[in-house]
């Protein structure tokens, strides 16, 4: 992992092009987030398995649910690649790889074993921070879900008002999309050590 910390305007810029311009080696995801570029391996089979059960739930005739997919985060170094991007059909460029988050509904992100601290801090920021009006945090090593709604602030400070904390086995009411998420088929991932966040 590259760090790059005390940039100008002009660094951040400078490292958005490198990011643009990087080709990381095949099964590699890599985001940039607030100036710094992380890379991550393949996910979990419990990961992948929860990401394709939430997008199975989202009605797609009203919903476009897209994995891997870049989102540009308005005034930010920024490019995280949330494991679910859903926003309404026929609203999204008809092609690139960048959503301009002021598209975007709702943002999912699967906790993995080395995404912990990520997930429910920078990348909360930076949702918050676009103005993605929620942020569901689907965790595996503690077996719940957290929704985040009504994003306020600005840069390094912006932060989501509302936060609901479901255990796995109970609905997720997802009232931006209409529908309750069933949980009940979540998988657990074992032999991680478990954490005390949100």
């Amino acid at each position: 992992m590259w760090r790059a910390t005390e940039m100008t305007a002009v660094d951040e810029r400078g490292m958005t092009k490198y990011f643009e311009e990087l080709e990381p080696p095949e099964g590699i995801k890599v985001e940039l987030l607030r100036g710094e570029i992380v890379m991550m391996a393949t996910p979990d089979l419990v990961h992948n398995r929860i990401v394709v059960d939430v997008q199975d739930q989202i009605p797609r005739k009203r919903w476009e649910r897209l994995q891997t997919t870049d989102v540009d985060i308005i005034d930010e170094a920024s490019e995280p690649i949330p494991d679910l991007v859903v926003l309404e059909r026929g609203v999204a460029p008809d092609s690139g790889h960048l959503v301009p988050s002021q598209l975007v509904t709702l943002v999912v992100e699967v906790v993995s074993k080395t995404s912990v601290d990520r997930d429910y801090g920078i990348k909360r920021s930076i949702y918050a921070a676009g103005k993605i009006p929620a942020y569901l945090i689907i965790d595996p090593i503690v077996a719940h879900s957290v929704l985040l709604t009504d994003p306020i602030g600005e840069g390094d400070q912006a932060d989501y008002r509302g936060q609901w904390i479901t255990k796995f086995g109970d609905p997720v009411l997802l009232d931006l999309l209409g529908i309750e998420l069933d949980t009940s088929e979540f998988g657990i991932l074992t032999g991680v050590r478990r954490h005390r966040l949100p």
